[in-house]
């Protein structure tokens, strides 16, 4: 696959990011879980957060997981005509807007 500027490649990882992030976020639903005390401790310790905020980190994480498996099925199936020198370009564009 070609991408006419770094922009456009820019704006395709961009997306797949953004799937693995929010894939299954829109709707919200309430769930009751049982978890192992000390897995969930662990990981709220690694969070910082609350018991909410912790499952939704790592049901984002899965599906971040699950974005870049699919993306590994892709390599090498596409050729990409954009040089090193031109993502770093688009990198510095894109650090200079935020």
């Amino acid at each position: 696959m070609a991408c006419a500027s770094p922009r456009g490649l820019n704006t395709s990882l961009n997306t797949s990011i953004e799937y693995g992030t929010n894939a299954g976020m829109g709707e919200m639903r309430k769930i009751t879980v049982e978890v192992p005390q000390d897995i969930l401790e662990d990981a709220q310790a690694f969070t910082g957060e609350g018991v909410t905020e912790t499952v939704r980190e790592g049901l984002k994480k899965l599906a971040s997981i699950k974005a870049q498996q699919e993306l590994r099925k892709l390599r090498g199936t596409f050729k990409f005509t954009v040089s090193l020198d031109e993502l770093r370009e688009d990198r510095d564009f894109n650090s200079r807007r935020k």
